[in-house]
């Protein structure tokens, strides 16, 4: 079942690796089948080192799990909650990674300040609100989605496909399990950039026209940036 997305995720999930987002199991990958409405997901707590394509693990909607023999990722419900508000979307990752959860502990939006930003995110990428101890108490997973998706109410999730969740860690999304991990990416480096840039002049701002030239020339109906 879904064998192509198995593998497309299982391959996403080794990247975060490969690119240094994770250690230990502190991260996951997921994608969803929009036909079918199932999602793949990696298993909670395995490591890295041993996993296979054939221990991913696939879901419904609601997280029943439909095929794989180990426990989907403790993360499934907030992905979940992301692919029902976000119809767009195809895929989800979060990783612990350092720069970008270091704002989230400091519980402070990854602010736009040059173009390596806006090249990929249009905004600031949002910090959500810290979750309330009903929330904490009640479906914790599921209410860290509902957290993310408060946080674009007035935002196109499409146009900056990240949130770092206060005190928690961040999250991006893609159309692919791969546009997704290279959002990550980017995530991690611009928290970096931004960290070391306020530390030299914590007054920086960007100039809004750049922000939108950056931006418009990589993304939308008049993009020139790369190949046709």
């Amino acid at each position: 079942m879904l064998e192509n997305l198995k593998q497309s995720v299982f391959e996403a999930n080794i990247d975060l690796v490969r690119h240094g987002l994770v250690v230990l199991t502190w991260g996951n990958v997921s994608a969803i089948d929009r036909e079918t409405n199932l999602v793949v997901i990696k298993p909670s707590g395995v490591s890295y080192d041993t996993m296979t394509v054939e221990d991913m693990v696939v879901v419904d909607l609601d997280g029943n799990v439909v095929e794989g023999n180990l426990r989907p990722s403790s993360d499934t419900p907030t992905h979940l909650a992301l692919y029902r508000a976000f119809e767009g979307i195809g895929a989800v990752v979060h990783t612990h990674s350092t720069y970008a959860t270091a704002w989230a502990q400091a519980c402070r939006a990854i602010p736009s300040l040059g173009t390596t930003h806006a090249d990929t995110f249009h905004h600031d990428v949002p910090c959500t609100a810290p979750l309330t101890p009903e929330q904490i108490a009640g479906n914790y997973e599921a209410e860290t989605g509902t957290v993310i998706i408060d946080a674009f109410k007035s935002m196109d999730p499409m146009h900056t496909p990240a949130a770092i969740v206060a005190h928690h860690g961040p999250f991006t999304w893609g159309s692919t399990a791969q546009a997704a991990v290279q959002n990550a990416v980017v995530l991690e480096e611009v928290a970096k950039m931004a960290t070391i840039t306020l530390a030299v002049n914590p007054a920086v701002k960007m100039d809004e026209h750049l922000i939108e030239k950056h931006y418009s020339r990589k993304h939308g109906k008049n993009a020139y940036y790369g190949q046709k």
